[in-house]
């Protein structure tokens, strides 16, 4: 897998790490992007990785774009090199599938969808082979995700689902853009998932909305009040289904400041991932759940 690199303008580098969305490429650009940060190199003044790239913005009057370029390239050989393992941890996500909020919205937008007559959750079910809504929520909730970016929308974190490739949920986005969509509202286009960190426009299909704030720029919420985003690239994410009365106590408990998510420290080897990935998944629900 070997990096594209372009510049853009006079105080950019773009890395293309990979054409294809994979844990190969996120973890690469994922590596790479914190070897920068860690170098602290000198005319270095923004790092921004994504879903299999990042960009670097520079001083140019501070560092050569040619020095830049060559430091990169010799990071992405020691990344190569490298056995990839990341300390991160997994958080607990409460979802209330199919709930009224996301249900109301998608039914004011029936004619920009694929299939007008069912909800968003049935036709991704349908799709993708599964014999009820159910099953596709068990698919949905049962294994890990891996958080491979943060951003286009402040603190919205894209997830990309931890099992093998043809097991993946893949569903279309809408074919024209909604002008709504509630926030917290767990979504789903193309390979990812995603959660709303604010109200606004979107087109991904809707499944259900959490309970629990992820962006707070007032940072007036407890798990906030460090940072105002609350998931980073690499975190690793479990969905937990759960219902109305449950959804309410959630809400109250966040309106109380006493709201705390279920988070543990964990190590995640992608060559163990590799080799055994229903037993990393096990391993890491097993440290997600131990007292």
């Amino acid at each position: 897998m070997n990096s594209r690199y372009s510049f853009g303008g006079d105080e950019h580098i773009f890395v293309e790490v990979s054409e294809e969305m994979s844990l190969e490429a996120f973890f690469k650009a994922l590596s790479m992007t914190n070897a920068v940060r860690e170098a602290s190199i000198k005319g270095v003044t923004e790092i921004c990785p994504a879903n299999a790239s990042f960009q670097i913005k520079f001083d140019p009057d501070l560092i050569h774009p040619d020095d830049l370029m060559s430091e990169l390239k010799r990071m992405e050989e020691e990344a190569g090199r490298a056995s990839p393992v990341l300390n991160t941890r997994i958080i607990e996500i409460p979802v209330y599938y199919q709930d009224p909020w996301t249900h109301e919205t998608l039914m004011r937008f029936r004619e920009r969808h694929q299939d007008p007559s069912s909800s968003d959750i049935d036709y991704a079910a349908r799709i993708n082979g599964f014999a009820s809504v159910d099953e596709f929520i068990a698919a949905h909730s049962g294994q890990p995700w891996f958080v491979s970016m943060v951003g286009f929308v402040s603190g919205l974190p894209f997830l990309y689902q931890m099992v093998d490739r043809p097991h993946q949920i893949q569903v279309p986005k809408y074919l024209r853009p909604r002008t709504d969509t509630p926030k917290l509202t767990v979504g789903y286009g193309g390979c990812f998932s995603c959660i709303y960190s604010v109200r606004g426009a979107g087109g991904y299909q809707m499944f259900g909305i959490t309970p629990m704030p992820i962006y707070d720029p007032t940072q007036q919420t407890g798990y906030l009040k460090d940072f105002m985003v609350f998931f980073k690239p690499g975190d690793i994410v479990k969905w937990k289904p759960i219902d109305r009365a449950e959804y309410d106590r959630c809400v109250a408990a966040v309106e109380a400041n006493t709201f705390a998510p279920r988070i543990r420290e964990v190590e995640f080897s992608l060559d163990a991932f590799n080799a055994d990935i229903e037993g990393t998944n096990a391993k890491l629900l097993e440290a997600l759940n131990a007292d």
